[in-house]
């Protein structure tokens, strides 16, 4: 299948993952495209608008905002990828076993699940970081408690369904481990909703680290957070609105491209929607 072939018939996870790999290398190489520091003020040249040595223009500090805005790209995906990481694999395996154990393991996970979930996403998040305190590690862990139940829920459907699979059975007459069942038998039947339910899931995390951020309770200035840079810049909205203008608009491309990606690889991993 050709790159345009495919493009045409996945267009939505082609163009998702273009953005994607184009945030991953403005993160890696953006900084190095211009001669400043993110944390090199210039108070002469304060709400500076985009120009050709400030090519975002400037924060309320004098700061380039092309290089805030490629270190905070960098800052969020750390997040995300890691709280989405740690939460993906921990929540697979609670929910894997939860799903083939049953019984009272069954009872006891779905129960601690469903506590989890009869809190709203970024309350709980709050609460976590209220106890914690702010900064990135904390909010990576407040994140990974958020996010584990999703994985665990979808986990747990499949091991239900898959235990009573006469490859299964056949393991367990032939002596196999339970353990060894899991991982080598279900978990790989189990990849690819867990993969897409990821990739959607790195949108979130960032809106969820930006919107921490943003309320104060996540990244701390003078960090180059994007929830931050847009709380800042909804207070000089009217003389300089591309301070909050460039977040925003970082988020929503960075969001849609993690959406589109995993939409589009949602269709690709369903063989009901491939085409021949």
């Amino acid at each position: 299948m050709t790159f345009f072939k495919l493009f045409r018939q996945r267009w939505s996870m082609m163009v998702g993952a273009l953005i994607v790999v184009a945030l991953l290398f403005i993160a890696a190489f953006g900084p190095s495209m211009v001669s400043y520091k993110p944390d090199q003020m210039d108070m002469s040249n304060r709400f500076s608008e985009p120009t050709t040595t400030h090519w975002l223009g400037t924060d309320n500090f004098g700061r380039d905002l092309w290089t805030r805005t490629a270190f905070g790209a960098r800052l969020s995906l750390f997040i995300a990828l890691i709280s989405v990481g740690i939460s993906s694999l921990l929540g697979t395996w609670v929910g894997l076993s939860a799903g083939y154990f049953g019984g009272w393991f069954d009872l006891l996970v779905m129960r601690v699940v469903d506590i989890f979930l009869g809190f709203p996403i970024i309350i709980l998040a709050l609460a976590l970081i209220a106890v914690l305190g702010p900064g990135p590690i904390n909010v990576i862990i407040a994140l990974i408690a958020v996010f584990w139940t999703q994985y665990a829920r979808v986990a747990r459907s499949i091991a239900l369904a898959e235990r009573e699979q006469e490859y299964v059975k056949a393991a367990q007459v032939l002596g196999a481990s339970n353990i060894r069942i899991i991982a080598r038998h279900i978990l790989p039947n189990s990849l690819g909703p867990i993969l897409v339910l990821a990739t959607l899931g790195l949108g979130t995390a960032i809106i969820a680290e930006s919107a921490l951020s943003f309320l104060g309770f996540g990244v701390q200035p003078p960090e180059p957070s994007w929830g931050w840079t847009l709380s800042y810049g909804m207070r000089v909205l009217r003389n300089a609105p591309h301070l909050s203008m460039v977040p925003g608009i970082a988020i929503m491309i960075t969001v849609l491209g993690f959406n589109l990606m995993g939409d589009g690889l949602r269709d690709y991993l369903d063989p009901r929607g491939m085409t021949k």
